[in-house]
């Protein structure tokens, strides 16, 4: 079966880094791009950064550009979203996604990923 597993979330201060991991099965992962994609109570699901597997090309959400890394390790079908410089509006659930698209099609286009991991939840206090 498909299955896509975040973890990595938790509790950190402003200023602090966290690492997130998403473990992929049950697909061909180099035919797919990846996604990482948050949550907030009240605020529309946005992505914040993908990958293309195949030939490792990255796309980031302004808003977390130069502070968070996307990489992949295709072996071990695992992609990573290293997060450093958190702030408080960082604070949300976070989500990995697979889908047959390219790098680029990352904000505003979650609605064109097809897998979805269960979310981990990552909270920076002040």
């Amino acid at each position: 079966e498909v299955q896509l597993v975040e973890s990595g979330g938790g509790l950190v201060q402003a200023g602090g880094s966290l690492r997130l991991s998403c473990a992929a099965s049950g697909f061909t992962f180099e035919d797919h791009t990846i996604g990482w994609f948050r949550q907030a109570p009240g605020k529309e699901r946005e992505g914040v950064a993908c990958i293309d597997n195949d030939i490792g090309s990255t796309y980031y959400a302004d808003s977390v550009s130069g502070r968070f890394t996307i990489s992949n390790d295709n072996a071990n079908m695992t992609v990573y979203l290293q997060m450093n410089s958190l702030k408080p509006e960082d604070t949300a659930v976070y989500y990995c996604a697979a889908g047959v698209v390219g790098y680029y099609q990352c904000t505003g286009y979650d609605r064109e990923y097809i897998y979805w991991g269960q979310g981990t939840p990552v909270t920076v206090s002040s």
